[in-house]
């Protein structure tokens, strides 16, 4: 399998190059030329099989220049109980107590308590094994709102041949968050705060990822969603969702996914795409409502990093989705010359209007979308706790919210948890009183560890310069 630029300007590659590379050359996003289509008979195949079964079951379709044998073995140290805390890895539960029809894919089991884990852990062991196989070095540079970076940290640190040089809004993440990244001491780790929004911080990501000079001499890559890798790890998990509500595949399950960056619902509407029997992806948004009014009526108006709200869902204050281009090119039938033009105009300050074109993002790709505010998060935290006795962190309220208040009639809708509540305790104490917070042992007194990271201004130069700073220029 080969992958292209949805800019259209950039030779085909394998799997291993568009791993390590981020954004494409010409300024677009790698995906595959086409996706493997999925019959019938193999997803009765694929019911039965465990994670690290079905995983490589679905990457060997997609990584097919790594042999099968190390493609095995990186997804058998990966997805492992001792990382994730059970067998299922993903478990789901039903929370029919709140409401009928409802449940819960449990995404954050890993080591950083969010659902990147089940991305960034793998992303850790096959940038490892690429590197050593290709002989060469990797920097890592990222953004996060608040999960992407402790996720992607845990996954590489003290990895051979990486350095990670990873972005964050300054002030604007919980403190349990700012604990878990900058209380990590490895030598290859190297947090920066800027003084900004996340939008600045992904921006930021994208020019230096767009400079081809300082890229290729500083080897850059990156681990937001962006990097191809991290959407095929979360194709997986919709799979052993579906199989595990469904009776047969002859059943539609539709998923609700709490969104600021497209990248988690992207997987989902690939493996749509690929022929699981979903049938609605519903994207649920915050006060950030972006992507919200672009699936309602089909106008994309990305706002800047001083009008984008900071929210109790911290992780979805996002105003650009960065991953939504990969949606738009298939929208668009794969015109690459127009993906550039809106994706260039979004650049600017610029938005679009597709609402020509609404009802295929409804009909054909499945798609729905509802928002939620600061109360919403608040009242159905509560109401869930009430009927369930499970705490849910507030950027999954956002999406059972938005999941009860869309559901059809005998719709079954799972919600993709984002992450657990331990890391939101101000939110949930808010919501539901004094309560004691589960967490897992080895965070226990990580707010009192010592912290390192070091402040900028919002200036992609001076992030250049901490790169310099660090990390030996090839000849």
């Amino acid at each position: 399998m080969n992958y292209i630029s949805t800019r259209g300007n950039t030779a085909p590659m394998p799997f291993s190059d568009v791993l390590l590379m981020g954004l494409a050359p010409d300024g677009g996003l790698m995906l595959p030329e086409d996706y493997p289509q999925i019959d019938r008979a193999t997803l009765d195949a694929w019911r039965h099989l465990s994670y690290p079964e079905l995983a490589f079951a679905i990457m060997r379709l997609f990584a097919t220049d790594i042999p099968e044998a190390d493609l095995q073995d990186i997804i058998n140290r990966t997805y492992t109980s001792e990382v994730f805390g059970s067998d299922d890895i993903v478990p789901v539960r039903s929370i029919k107590d709140y409401k009928q029809g409802l449940y819960v894919l449990e995404l954050s089991n890993g080591p950083t308590l969010a659902f990147k884990d089940v991305a960034m852990q793998f992303l850790g062991n096959a940038f490892e094994y690429v590197l050593k196989a290709k002989n060469e070095r990797l920097t890592i540079i990222g953004a996060t709102s608040g999960d992407t970076g402790s996720a992607a940290e845990y996954a590489l640190r003290g990895k051979d041949n990486i350095e990670v040089f990873m972005m964050s809004p300054h002030g604007k993440m919980s403190e349990f968050q700012r604990a878990q990244m900058y209380s990590l001491t490895d030598a290859n780790i190297h947090n920066i705060a800027i003084q900004g929004m996340f939008d600045d911080c992904q921006d930021i990501v994208k020019a230096l990822q767009e400079d081809v000079d300082f890229k290729t001499k500083y080897s850059l890559g990156t681990v937001n969603s962006i990097n191809w890798g991290r959407i095929l790890a979360q194709i997986v998990y919709y799979f052993k969702a579906y199989f595990a509500v469904s009776n047969s595949n002859d059943d539609m399950v539709s998923f609700c996914v709490p969104s600021g960056n497209f990248g988690n619902i992207c997987a989902g509407h690939i493996a749509r795409e690929m022929g699981l029997p979903i049938d609605r992806l519903i994207v649920a948004t915050n006060e950030n409502d972006v992507l919200n009014d672009f699936f309602n009526g089909g106008k994309y108006s990305p706002r800047s990093a001083q009008d984008t709200y900071v929210t109790s869902s911290p992780s979805m204050d996002i105003s650009k989705a960065s991953n939504f281009e990969r949606f738009i090119y298939l929208l668009l039938e794969k015109d690459s010359a127009r993906v550039g033009d809106l994706f260039t105009g979004v650049k600017s300050g610029q938005g679009f209007d597709l609402s020509d074109v609404a009802e295929l993002v409804s009909n054909r790709y499945g798609f729905a979308a509802g928002k939620s505010t600061h109360a919403n998060r608040l009242a159905t935290i509560k109401a869930v706790y009430e009927a369930t006795g499970d705490l849910i962190d507030p950027h999954t309220a956002d999406g059972i919210k938005v999941a009860s208040e869309l559901q059809r009639d005998d719709e079954v809708i799972i919600c993709c948890e984002t992450a657990l509540p331990a890391k939101f305790s101000d939110t949930i104490i808010e919501a539901v009183g004094n309560v004691t917070l589960p967490r897992p042992k080895h965070t226990e007194g990580l707010e009192d560890l010592p912290q390192k990271v070091t402040v900028l201004a919002n200036d992609a130069e001076l992030v250049a310069d901490e790169i310099r700073k660090v990390v030996e220029p090839k000849e």
